[in-house]
């Protein structure tokens, strides 16, 4: 909010509304004056307040964000307690039951039921078949050929470490580096 000067010159030279004189005009004026003074005085006074407000809550820890939601949560329970939120909650109630109890739901909702048993039932066939199918190949002889090169070629890049001091280190063993079996 900012003042706005008042124009004593040129609010003197237009005439006195009618039913005053001119010393009740006078003294209106000087009132008025004398209220916006007032008001740039309480103005002045509420800024410094504000910024002594901002001061203890910035000493006290207290950011923007804490008084923005303690003002949010104070207007959601105004508004929980208000006579528009609980008429429109208890309408919200009535249809729900009402939809609730009916045929159409009760229906959909055991198609629905039947459908996502269903889906769970076929999904777990899927995993196991899955399941089974990775088995078999991993039992393969070509998937053994496969990690059989794999962990030759391992040994080589690790068995190339003469200074390793590696108590796991195949040549830290002496021996020949084992073969690590797992699949990747």
């Amino acid at each position: 909010m900012t003042d706005v000067p008042v124009d004593n010159t040129a609010s003197a030279r237009t005439s006195a509304p009618e039913g005053l004189t001119d010393a009740e005009e006078e003294e209106l004026r000087s009132e008025l004056a004398k209220v916006e003074e007032e008001i740039g005085t309480l103005r002045q006074v509420l800024a410094a307040k504000e910024r002594h407000c901002g001061e203890l809550k910035r000493k006290l820890g207290l950011t923007t964000f804490d008084g923005l939601k303690q003002n949010l949560s104070k207007s959601w329970h105004d508004v929980q307690g208000s006579n528009a939120y609980l008429s429109a909650s208890s309408t919200l109630e009535d249809w729900n039951e009402k939809l609730t109890q009916s045929e159409a739901y009760k229906k959909t909702q055991e198609t629905l039921s039947q459908a996502g048993q269903k889906t769970s039932a076929a999904l777990s066939n899927v995993g196991s078949v899955i399941s089974r199918k990775l088995g078999d190949m991993r039992n393969s002889t070509t998937f053994k050929s496969f990690e059989d090169r794999v962990g030759t070629i391992k040994s080589k890049v690790v068995g190339g470490r003469e200074n390793s001091t590696d108590p796991q280190s195949p040549t830290g063993s002496g021996d020949k580096p084992p073969q690590d079996n797992a699949p990747f």
